[in-house]
């Protein structure tokens, strides 16, 4: 029986700790809106000249 009284508190101490599911929270809520620059800004423009340092060749990191 007084494995019965233990079960019992342990089951109302869980049920007092997560008895209740967190409040819902709204999509709204978790979105944001911002407004972007014109065309995409100063990150969108092509540099050619730049973009080597983003070139990866697997023949190249071998010295083939």
């Amino acid at each position: 029986m007084s494995k019965d009284l233990a079960m019992d508190a342990d089951t109302a101490a869980r049920h007092t700790r997560f008895g209740k599911l967190p409040e819902r929270i709204r999509f709204e809520d978790m979105t944001e809106e911002v407004e972007s620059a014109p065309g995409g800004g100063a990150n969108a423009s092509y540099d050619p000249a730049g973009n080597w340092k983003y070139y990866s060749c697997l023949a190249l990191d071998l010295g083939l």
